[in-house]
């Protein structure tokens, strides 16, 4: 008897600041491809796509285009999940970093990494 392997992958979570573009959909299309294999051998597959809806590109383009910044990036959001149906990607998972769920999540990590002194204000210098 053969054990059931567990299979992740996720893409970039987009930038809300404009539409879709072959970018966009080239990594996606090859994510669900990569997905789509593994679902075929055999595997479980979890494949997570979404947006990211902070900065200030996403706000000065909810400026630009007349909106609120959650009312832009909702309907781009939107945009988004519209593409990926109509090019039949089969993602399990669409997450919006404005999402209450995932605010929770990260607040959780954030405050176990600061209580095990994982998070702290120090000094770095990089080559950069």
């Amino acid at each position: 008897m053969t054990s059931q392997r567990t299979f992740y992958l996720t893409t970039p979570i987009y930038y809300v600041n404009a539409t879709p573009h072959l970018g966009h959909a080239y990594t996606t299309i090859v994510a669900d491809a990569v997905c789509r294999y593994h679902r075929l051998a055999g595997d479980r597959v979890y494949f997570l796509t979404g947006t990211d809806e902070h900065g200030d590109k996403i706000a000065q383009a909810a400026t630009g285009a007349g909106e609120g910044p959650q009312a832009y990036a909702d309907r781009i959001a939107s945009v988004f999940k519209e593409t990926w149906k109509k090019l039949g990607i089969g993602y399990d998972d669409f997450i919006r970093t404005t999402e209450e769920r995932h605010k929770r999540v990260v607040q959780a990590i954030l405050t176990k990494l600061h209580a095990a002194g994982e998070i702290y204000f120090g000094e770095y210098g990089g080559n950069y």
